[in-house]
């Protein structure tokens, strides 16, 4: 596999599109790929967790379970479970989407394997909600925590849009964000405020007892290493001109956020407000997995399609 010797992560092993080709000639071998992600520790059945299944001669489910007597697929289960796209599509959707680091536009997907634009859209709604995960645990930090807003300038809006309410943030939707400096990790949430009830429980659930927990000098974080036990609050104020002083600065979690808003205005120009929180899971769980190899990313990926489903009916709703 491909290695780059220029700067960044160089390091890591790439796919070129050539080898690509070769790995997944025909359907095959893409099933065999994602059936060897999915079922790790060998094939069970998706509706009853049993191992006792053997191959059938179903046309589109070529496994039977003994125990629950149905018939599955390595679909089944998953993010492509009634997706009529080819599994081999699929692996060509996820390697684009994964070496393009501000992300891939549907546009450009469905030109590129050949699909139309709303099948592309919706395979890369899929694809960002495998990121999603609620069960990760609290960082151990120095943990930076830091919020960001997402919309559309007021100025640039139609009349019948604008709010007329004030500058700056009105309009945008809120983000809050964590960066563990020792993994390089990134968790992220939509907020419907920045108040000091919403930050403060985004700090418990983010870092870790005993962690170190960085910000700027917001009036919503004063007071939090005092009132969530076990926690170091250091802060730096940005409206004075401090951004950095000894170890307490932001500009990891800073930087994650200029990623995302160049994925935002130079591959997709626009993330609804209803969409948002799969664009941010998918910006930090690309965040997180950035120095494996191509094909270690494509497997994480692939693990975290299972268990999930997402209908177009609820996207489009």
């Amino acid at each position: 596999m491909a290695s780059g010797n220029g700067p960044g992560k160089a390091y890591r092993n790439g796919i070129t599109m050539i080898e690509l080709a070769e790995m997944f000639p025909d359907e095959d071998s893409a099933r065999e790929w994602f059936e060897s992600k999915i079922w790790a520790n060998g094939r069970c059945c998706p509706k009853c967790g049993s191992v006792s299944t053997v191959e059938s001669s179903h046309v589109k489910m070529p496994y039977w379970c003994s125990d629950c007597r149905s018939y599955f697929s390595i679909r089944t289960g998953t993010l492509l479970e009634s997706s009529k796209v080819s599994l081999r599509k699929w692996v060509w959707a996820i390697y684009l989407h994964l070496t393009n680091l501000k992300g891939v536009s549907s546009m450009k997907l469905h030109r590129d394997i050949g699909v139309s634009q709303p099948t592309a859209w919706f395979m890369l709604q899929r694809i960002r909600k495998a990121f999603e995960s609620d069960d990760d645990p609290p960082f151990d930090g120095p943990v930076e925590i830091d919020e960001s807003y997402f919309g559309g300038r007021e100025r640039n809006k139609h009349e019948s849009k604008k709010q007329n309410a004030g500058r700056g943030t009105v309009g945008k939707t809120a983000v809050v964000g964590a960066k563990d400096r020792e993994s390089g990790k990134v968790k992220a949430r939509v907020i419907e405020t920045p108040d000091r009830v919403t930050l403060w429980t985004f700090v418990n659930d983010s870092a870790s007892y005993g962690a170190t927990v960085y910000t700027d000098g917001a009036s919503a974080y004063i007071g939090v290493g005092d009132m969530l036990n076990g926690i170091r609050h250091e802060a730096v104020n940005h409206t004075v001109g401090e951004y950095v002083r000894g170890m307490a600065h932001t500009n990891g979690i800073e930087s994650f956020w200029a990623m995302l808003k160049r994925g935002y205005q130079g591959t997709y120009h626009w993330m609804s407000g209803k969409h948002l929180h799969r664009y941010i899971a998918e910006f930090a769980g690309r965040h997180g997995i950035r120095s494996l190899d191509t094909i270690e990313q494509m497997s994480h990926l692939a693990q975290g399609l299972t268990g999930k489903r997402l209908k177009y009916k609820e996207l489009t709703a």
